[in-house]
């Protein structure tokens, strides 16, 4: 990926210079100093996305410099290299103890050098993609568990769709990416019943016509609030077809059958597993075994038979055996 900002450090200048082309011949961006504290002062200025160091430089050497780097939480995680001239295994046994992402020797061809600086700089950016998923899906269960909280026997539902939905989507066959999606579909799958006051949402009797048809709007409302989020364009659909039935009788559009959206079937699945085997005010929890024959009695009706032959194969090799009571 062209573009990325490189600091190299070198006292040579010939080298600096040298290690400056090549880089930018490679399409990246150079930013240059001749110590360690030079470096630290670019530093205050911009933030390069991999830094390239020498160990032996005068004023602050290699070490020192690596060192005051790991010190500030801003750059704890910009991937750093050493390329030294110093081949003594003391010097690589310090830079791996100290953490060091790559120790190169000069001299270095313009290959190793490339390859190193792109596979560390990939490497970089797959780590930041985690940390935001990470950060994204910690704070959906965050929303997800506040709007749960509402009810205490809803408690752990988002979680526990998340996996069961998670594994049912292995059985099918879905690429990671897919699965991401998912998660963050299951999260989100009843946001919209934060619009719902607690009255209508946790009534003990007959709800009447007016406060069904607003809870059969739950899910159109929860995908209208995702829909414009660029990382959720996928989970929009799942979340407002996870209502719908096989046989075309589900809400809030009465889609039947392939037309629902397969993410859609997979929640219907995992989120009435949970709430079988979940203890309510209003129903008993079942055991594990007696939740999945009912499922599997209605596939074809209720539930996708494709989704339901998942869910069978995973309850038979034991997969579910984390939610049994």
């Amino acid at each position: 990926m062209a573009n990325e900002l490189i600091l190299v450090v070198e006292d040579v200048d010939l080298l600096r210079e040298g290690l400056r082309e090549i880089l930018s011949l490679e399409g990246f961006q150079v930013l240059t100093a001749r110590n360690g504290k030079e470096a630290l002062e670019h530093m205050q200025r911009v933030l390069p996305e991999l830094i390239i160091s020498d160990i032996t430089m005068p004023v602050m050497d290699g070490y020192d410099f690596y060192t005051t780097i790991r010190t500030h939480e801003e750059w704890i995680g910009i991937p750093f290299i050493f390329l030294s001239a110093r081949t003594e295994h003391v010097d690589f046994v310090t830079s791996r103890n100290l953490g060091v992402d790559d120790y190169l020797t000069k001299p270095i061809s313009r290959e190793e050098l490339v390859t190193t600086v792109r596979s560390r700089l990939s490497r970089f950016r797959q780590a930041q993609m985690a940390r935001v998923h990470q950060a994204h899906l910690d704070s959906l269960i965050t929303l997800a568990n506040a709007i749960e909280s509402r009810s205490p026997d809803m408690s752990g539902h988002v979680e526990r769709i998340m996996e069961i939905a998670v594994i049912l989507a292995g059985y099918l066959g879905w690429s990671p990416k897919r699965q991401t999606d998912l998660q963050f579909a299951a999260i989100l799958h009843d946001i919209g019943k934060i619009h719902i006051p607690a009255s209508i949402l946790f009534k003990s009797g007959p709800l009447s016509r007016m406060e069904w048809e607003m809870i059969r709007r739950h899910p159109i409302t929860g995908a209208e609030m995702i829909k414009d989020v660029p990382y959720l364009v996928e989970c929009a659909p799942m979340v407002r077809h996870h209502h719908e039935r096989w046989d075309g009788l589900g809400y809030p559009d009465g889609l039947a059958g392939l037309t629902i959206p397969e993410g859609a079937r997979i929640l219907a699945v995992a989120d009435s597993l949970d709430n079988m085997i979940t203890q309510r005010p209003f129903a008993a929890a079942r055991s594990l075994d007696q939740a999945c024959e009912e499922l599997i009695r209605l596939s074809g009706k209720n539930y996708d038979p494709m989704v339901i032959e998942a869910l069978r194969e995973a309850w038979e090799h034991g997969k579910l055996n984390s939610f049994r009571q």
